[in-house]
C-alpha cells in the first residue's frame, strides 16, 4: 500500500502543514518506507504472544501510604502572613 503524493498533500492538509515540494517528495518517500516496514511486521507470527502494554514490566515504585500525625494547627499557621478561624486568609482572586 503506497502513498501517492496527493495522498501526503491531504494528510498535511489535515495537520495544517505548509509543505514545500522538496518536503512533499521527502515525505512520501519516507511515510511509504514507513507503511513497507508495517507491513513486513504483519507478517510476523504473534498468536503466542500475550498482548503487551509495554515491552519491559512496569511496576509501581511509590512507597505504601502511612497514616502519621500531622503538624498540630498552631505551628502550621505560625508563619502564615494572615489567618482566620484556623485557616490561611488569601487574597480574593476571583
Amino acid at each position: 500500500m503506497a502513498l501517492s503524493r496527493e495522498e501526503v498533500l491531504h494528510v498535511a492538509e489535515l495537520a495544517r502543514l505548509s509543505l514545500s515540494p522538496e518536503e512533499i517528495e521527502l515525505f512520501t518517500v519516507q511515510l511509504n518506507e514507513i507503511l513497507e516496514y508495517v507491513e513486513k511486521l504483519q507478517e510476523l507470527d504473534t498468536s503466542g504472544v500475550a498482548p503487551l502494554a509495554h515491552v519491559i514490566p512496569l511496576f509501581n515504585v511509590f512507597r505504601e501510604d502511612q497514616v502519621r500525625a500531622s503538624l498540630p494547627l498552631d505551628a502550621v499557621l505560625e508563619n502564615a502572613p494572615a489567618r482566620e478561624d484556623g485557616n490561611f486568609l488569601v487574597p480574593r482572586i476571583i
